[in-house]
């Protein structure tokens, strides 16, 4: 197997790719990834890559030139398969947001495991290894039958906070619902700080009322911290109740920025001082918006790119709080 990995990139985050790409000293490998006429996805690779270890960063979001969440699954297969057929010496799938991660298990009957489904097709199409970013339900490395590396965009986010002073005594770190109490509870300890708990409940999909929050936010910065924004209904209406209680200000945290629907508008209309979430989601219309920040975790994707291709330990990132990350860089 060659030492040196290769990088191919969909057209869901070619952004991103490029920068892990940089920070590796790499460069994105020559790729067609378009579509035909009929609408059907064609790609071709264009680099040799026959005995090397190969990476194809996608998230399986929509993408800037408006390929839904679909176009960029069924691009990430066919890059896999056309790789192996290639024969590429091992695949490995960089998914910085793993879609369907919400269909994580039945709720009700004659309902599909969605994260399984796409987890087999990743498998079928010829990837031998997933690299990915806080996923939804910790189960889903289960789901998939080779090496998953779940890493975290806790230090990239906790730096951040940290840097603009938001940290000690001075916070409370709000967990939105009882999922995420752990997640909250790692980041109150990097920010020395208090923690409490909004507990919720949700009448219908993608709608949330809250119901109680256990825990002191009275005369501090509340920040709230979550995996993702989908819709921004339930943060928009936590801040509401936070501040109700007490808090000065809100803050909100997330590694993924779904942003779905009218969610940019809801935020924007929201008590929330700042959203802070990660580049793992594209969205070009947020550069320079004063309400949003995107912090970039190309470092922590090129780390662990590293350490895959010279066979080191991978969770070896996340056991110091001082070597977790080096300063983040905002994107915009």
């Amino acid at each position: 197997m060659s030492h040196n990995p290769l990088i191919f990139s969909g057209n869901s985050n070619p952004q991103l790719a490029e920068e892990i790409a940089k920070k590796l000293k790499l460069h994105v490998g020559k790729a067609l990834v378009s579509k035909f006429k009929n609408e059907e996805c064609r790609v071709e690779i264009s680099e040799n890559v026959r005995g090397s270890e190969v990476f194809v960063v996608q998230s399986t979001c929509k993408a800037p030139n408006g390929n839904s969440v679909n176009d960029s699954i069924i691009e990430l297969l066919l890059m896999i398969d056309a790789l192996k057929r290639a024969s590429a010496a091992r695949i490995t799938v960089v998914i910085p947001y793993y879609g369907y991660a919400k269909q994580d298990k039945k709720t009700k009957g004659r309902e599909p495991i969605s994260a399984k489904v796409i987890a087999n097709l990743l498998k079928i199409s010829g990837a031998k290894r997933m690299v990915t970013l806080d996923l939804h339900a910790a189960q889903i490395q289960g789901f998939f039958d080779g090496p998953v590396d779940n890493l975290m965009a806790m230090p990239t986010l906790c730096n951040h906070l940290k840097n603009v002073g938001l940290r000690d005594d001075k916070i409370v770190v709000v967990s939105p619902d009882a999922g995420g109490v752990h997640r909250a509870e790692l980041f109150a300890k990097r920010l020395n700080s208090t923690l409490a708990i909004v507990f919720k409940r949700r009448p219908e999909p993608d709608v949330s009322e809250v119901t109680d929050i256990v825990g002191d936010v009275s005369g501090k910065i509340a920040v709230i911290v979550d995996d993702m924004i989908s819709t921004g209904g339930t943060l928009a209406k936590a801040a509401e109740a936070i501040l109700q209680r007490g808090a000065t200000k809100v803050y909100t945290v997330a590694t993924h920025g779904i942003f779905a629907g009218e969610a940019i508008k809801v935020l924007e209309n929201s008590p929330i001082e700042k959203v802070i979430v990660t580049n793992t989601i594209p969205f070009p219309e947020l550069e320079n918006h004063p309400k949003f920040a995107v912090l970039s975790i190309a470092q922590i994707l090129a780390d662990a790119i590293n350490r895959i291709t010279t066979n080191r330990s991978v969770s070896e990132l996340f056991s110091d709080d001082e070597l977790l990350a080096p300063p983040p860089m905002p994107v915009h």
